[in-house]
């Protein structure tokens, strides 16, 4: 069930005050800016995105891990850098429960993201098996 303390403002506050941070942002700003054409457009789909993660809405609809990882040259540093961004944008614009919510989510989406990117470029070791 969503949390009481999110509601669809809420998304729409956190993803614009965390995006205009990230498009200042020295280290990732321009990779972003590199890729996204129509801010406008992207901004909406991240509301969706959001909204679907935190809300369960279901209004999301595409392919996060296929876009990341057609990405050249991220790496976990901007990993970190996106992360320590959304904590400090939650932290300011959130409810303290709404903003525990967001980061936690933040944080499996991160891994998630970081793991199939590196899979994806073969980057990752085989994985051993356990002896019996």
């Amino acid at each position: 069930m969503p949390h009481d303390t999110v509601t669809e403002e809420t998304v729409v506050t956190l993803v614009d005050s965390f995006y205009a941070k990230v498009r200042r942002d020295p280290a990732i700003g321009p990779i972003f800016n590199r890729v996204v054409e129509d801010w406008d457009h992207h901004l909406a789909k991240l509301c969706d995105f959001w909204s679907a993660v935190t809300l369960m809405s279901g209004r999301f609809k595409g392919a996060p891990m296929a876009v990341h990882a057609r990405l050249d040259g991220i790496r976990p540093t901007h990993f970190a850098r996106w992360l320590h961004l959304f904590r400090e944008t939650a932290a300011e614009t959130c409810p303290p429960e709404a903003a525990a919510l967001f980061i936690a989510k933040a944080e499996m989406i991160g891994q998630s993201l970081q793991l199939g990117i590196a899979a994806s470029r073969g980057e990752l070791p085989p994985r051993q098996s356990v002896a019996s």
